[in-house]
């Protein structure tokens, strides 16, 4: 079965699970019960599981529930970092310096050659390890900036 389901499906899933109600999720949507339901409905058919279960006036979770929940948890722990991230990335753009270093290199002598762009707080290095030639290659098309070998 394909994955139909979006992030949005996921959302309202998780916060019908984190309410503990449809109608509470409803009110603190500020959405319809119905919308709600039939979000979280399109996330189970996607899935091909049931996530709630009636339990007399409400609802109760699923085994498969729990294991959605601790999944949506972790995406919507990050997506609460993008705001901060993007603004600091926009305040503080940084230099990008892609190296490539061979792996025939020793590890100490690759720290103490980079050493000097490390202690820059507004460089990103980026280190690719590999053979030398293919590094040599690379640096060519220019997808390095610097080549230690």
């Amino acid at each position: 079965m394909a994955n139909t389901y979006n992030y949005r499906h996921l959302y309202y899933f998780w916060v019908v699970a984190k309410e503990g109600s449809m109608s509470k999720a409803a009110e603190r949507l500020d959405m319809a019960i119905q919308t709600i339901s039939s979000q979280v409905h399109e996330l189970e058919k996607s899935l091909g599981y049931l996530l709630f279960k009636p339990a007399g006036r409400g609802i109760a979770l699923t085994e498969s529930e729990f294991a959605a929940l601790k999944i949506a948890d972790q995406i919507f722990s990050i997506g609460e970092k993008l705001p901060e991230a993007v603004r600091d990335a926009a305040h503080s753009p940084k230099t990008k310096i892609v190296v490539g270093v061979s792996d025939g290199l020793p590890k100490l002598v690759t720290r103490q050659l980079l050493e000097p762009i490390l202690k820059h707080k507004d460089v990103q290095l980026i280190a690719h390890e590999g053979e030398f030639e293919d590094l040599l290659a690379d640096l060519a098309l220019h997808r390095l900036d610097i080549n230690f070998g």
